[in-house]
């Protein structure tokens, strides 16, 4: 790569762990709309941040009414290349051990807290490598726009927004991903179950039940109150379902229970033990008062059962041979004496069709008795992986990692999911699971300098002279 770019890149390495450092401690979840601030105040402050640091790297930037920050090299330049990150993140979570979300620290090399790898820690690393190319005078003949979202985890209507009065580049990748090159996304397929009843009064019954902070993760906490539960009654029940689903189950009061799992990606459900199935579990296999409610709680094993991430239980199993297995995880659970509601989020593959899949899940849950919503489905995202475009991304990052660059397909759904080639790029390297939204979220700082690398190389193939 340019040895001029790389030596700057690390020999600056500690200004960019600040700048991510001072980012992430921006506890930038989404809120409710504040003034001109649509996700609320803290989504607001840390985009006003990343202009900072975008200003202070020479860079001319543009608020487009604190939906979504630019930064560009040279907007004399034909624009020509996109580079799209967020300064948004997922709530923080419970579970955290190594600090508190926000609280950045850095040990054993790594920066521990939320937001550090998805996406704060990667989007400065690519706002790092442009500054790098810059420094050293590195000429470019083509634009390169860094774009600056914060609205990715909850729907991107920021850069819906954006798109309203800008075109998209000819070439757009992300760093909200890993390495090596992420060319087909699977679609999204979300649903909700849900009834309500007359209240039941009979005991011992469930009060409530709450579980899960966002749809596309795995819920790590589930917390069930009750109403004339015997302790010794429970206890035997608890025992043997925490053994048999490996997690944590407690009283947390006098009636109530906390059952703590592990949290995942909605892409890789696998991953993670579902706090919140655990406890439907639990709740299916306690002495409780029969009821309507309860009856149809206990149907939810069966068409989410623990452990099976593949959407059998909703009849909608698939895979193909491009973007392989469909992946469903239930997720967000509420149950009061009047109302049940649950929700699921399925990634799938190319072969997914209306009729296959959400037809399917809608039958099989109405049939179990259910009531059922859903927005409807979000098609998969393709790019050639022949293209000119994503070859040039391949070799800049084999011939600065030493690593082999091919293309990948994956559950997860980037920010360039609705961008006429688009494709993730990193920042995360192979076979790290650096804990994106769950709980001791972090980045390795080698990593980001690597990123920072690939970056600056690709960007002066795209676009050097």
């Amino acid at each position: 790569m340019n040895e001029a770019v790389k030596t700057w890149i690390e020999a600056h390495q500690e200004e960019l762990v600040a700048d991510v450092k001072a980012l992430c401690e921006i506890p930038s979840v989404n809120a409710p709309a504040a003034g001109d601030k649509p996700f609320g105040e803290q989504p607001y402050r840390a985009l006003m941040k990343a202009m900072e640091i975008a200003n202070s790297y020479g860079f001319s930037t543009k608020n487009y009414d604190n939906f979504v920050a630019t930064a560009d090299y040279d907007p004399a330049l034909p624009h020509t290349l996109d580079i799209l990150g967020h300064t948004d993140v997922v709530p923080a979570g419970e579970g955290w051990t190594v600090t508190e979300p926000f609280n950045i620290i850095e040990k054993d090399g790594r920066l521990y807290g939320r937001g550090t790898s998805d996406d704060k820690g990667p989007l400065l690393s690519a706002l790092f490598a442009l500054r790098a190319i810059k420094e050293t005078g590195t000429p470019l003949k083509k634009g390169v726009r860094v774009i600056i979202g914060s609205d990715e985890e909850t729907g991107s209507t920021d850069i819906a927004h954006y798109f309203e009065t800008e075109k998209p580049a000819e070439m757009t990748f992300s760093p909200d991903a890993e390495f090596p090159l992420i060319n087909i996304e699977k679609g999204q397929f979300r649903g909700t179950l849900s009834r309500d009843f007359a209240r039941d009064t009979a005991l011992p019954r469930v009060l409530s039940l709450d579980a899960g902070v966002a749809l596309n993760a795995v819920p790590q906490k589930a917390v069930i109150t009750f109403e004339g539960l015997e302790r010794a009654a429970a206890e035997p029940v608890m025992e043997a379902v925490s053994k048999e689903c490996h997690v944590e189950i407690a009283f947390t009061g006098e009636q109530e229970i906390t059952v703590i799992g592990e949290s995942a990606h909605a892409s890789t459900p696998e991953n993670g033990r579902n706090a919140g199935l655990a406890a439907i579990i639990l709740i299916s296999r306690l002495p409780l008062a029969e009821s309507d409610e309860m009856k149809l709680e206990k149907k939810i094993p069966d068409l989410f059962p623990y452990g099976v991430t593949d959407g059998s239980g909703i009849g909608i199993a698939m895979s193909d041979p491009e973007s392989h297995a469909l992946t469903c995880t239930l997720d967000l659970y509420h149950i009061d004496p009047a109302h049940i509601e649950f929700s699921f989020d399925a990634r799938t593959p190319v072969s997914a069709t209306k009729e296959n899949c959400e037809n399917a899940a809608a039958a099989a849950v109405r049939a179990a008795g259910f009531d059922f919503s859903t927005p409807g489905m979000i098609p998969p995202h393709v790019v050639s992986g022949n293209s000119g475009f994503v070859k040039t991304l391949l070799s800049a990052y084999e011939d600065v990692t030493g690593l082999k660059g091919e293309c990948m397909a994956i559950g997860g759904g980037t920010y360039v999911h609705d961008i006429e080639n688009g494709v993730a790029f990193g920042a995360v390297l192979p076979g790290i699971d650096t804990r994106m939204h769950g709980a001791d979220e972090f980045i390795d700082i080698s990593n980001l300098v690597t990123a920072a690398e690939v970056y600056a190389e690709a960007i002066l193939r795209l676009c050097g002279e």
